[in-house]
């Protein structure tokens, strides 16, 4: 009878080679990206107002600072959060839906001018909105004595800047997604007397949701952390956003307080946080798809 050949113990140097050098590449990169959280969280917990004194994380642990950002009457910290929070999610809802609606244009329809309009877009892309921060400013100066409901100062007209900033990128990214759907699905819908717009909003939205998700979410993050145009756009101190009102923690000479910052910025992060881990399930699932297709 022939016995069976115990198994050959691996040793650490064998294991270290395989698989345990992952590990120590895994754990130097969580600590290098979550230390920047963590020096922020700890200086949002220390009342000196300085940086100085957050050199030892958590050696102080006080919530004055959050509470100071809702009690000081000169920087109303609660109404720039509602402020964000409606120009973030209108410009995500609004950078998606139109997105889509050009995405979809582009695929699956045949008209003239469509590759000139494709090219166009891949060269708009290529330069960032603010360089036409003093284009924008005279043109909404201009517009807003027309329409005051979308001038300067208005969150209206801040949103259709970002929209219009958006587009180009947004849309070419949803076209290539869109493009992998196959044509055939299109054609049957149609068969059975389906219009271009039941196609698009009752099967083709349903099949392309992951990038849906995915433009979404860099929309939202885009719009609320957006600082160079928010800062020329809105002058109204009650119409600015968190990422124009906290840059007066710091941005005076006299006053400065990283403490008070920190906090704000902490909780800036949140609904960020929120969107991402609500949307997580469509962005891996068009991972996992994208990689079957």
């Amino acid at each position: 009878m022939s016995t069976v050949p115990a198994p050959r113990r691996r040793t650490f140097r064998r294991w270290f080679t395989d698989l345990g050098w992952r590990h120590l590449v895994g754990i130097a990169v969580t600590v290098y990206a979550a230390f920047p959280i963590l020096y922020v969280v700890s200086a949002s917990l220390d009342p000196s107002g300085t940086l100085a004194g957050s050199s030892r994380l958590f050696s102080t642990i006080d919530l004055s600072n959050y509470r100071d950002l809702f009690t000081d009457p000169s920087r109303p910290y609660g109404r720039w959060f509602v402020n964000t929070l409606v120009v973030g999610g209108v410009t995500a809802i609004g950078t998606v839906f139109l997105g889509a609606l050009a995405a979809y244009a582009f695929s699956r329809m045949r008209f003239s001018g469509r590759r000139v309009g494709l090219l166009t877009l891949m060269l708009v892309q290529m330069f960032p909105q603010m360089l036409a921060v003093v284009a924008i400013f005279i043109l909404m100066s201009t517009i807003g004595d027309v329409f005051p409901a979308i001038g300067i100062g208005t969150h209206a007209g801040l949103i259709l800047v970002y929209l219009g900033g958006a587009l180009g990128v947004n849309t070419y990214l949803m076209y290539g997604f869109f493009n992998t759907v196959p044509v055939s699905i299109d054609e049957a819908a149609r068969l059975d007397g389906a219009s271009h717009a039941q196609v698009f909003f009752g099967i083709i939205l349903r099949l392309v949701t992951p990038i849906l998700a995915v433009v979404g979410l860099l929309a939202f993050i885009t719009a609320t952390s957006e600082f160079i145009i928010a800062s020329v756009f809105l002058t109204d101190p009650d119409q600015q956003t968190l990422a124009v009102g906290l840059f007066g923690y710091v941005s005076e000479q006299t006053s400065t307080n990283w403490s008070i910052f920190a906090a704000g910025a902490v909780l800036a992060a949140i609904p960020v946080m929120a969107v991402f881990l609500a949307l997580q399930r469509y962005i891996v699932n068009g991972l996992v798809s994208g990689s079957v297709k």
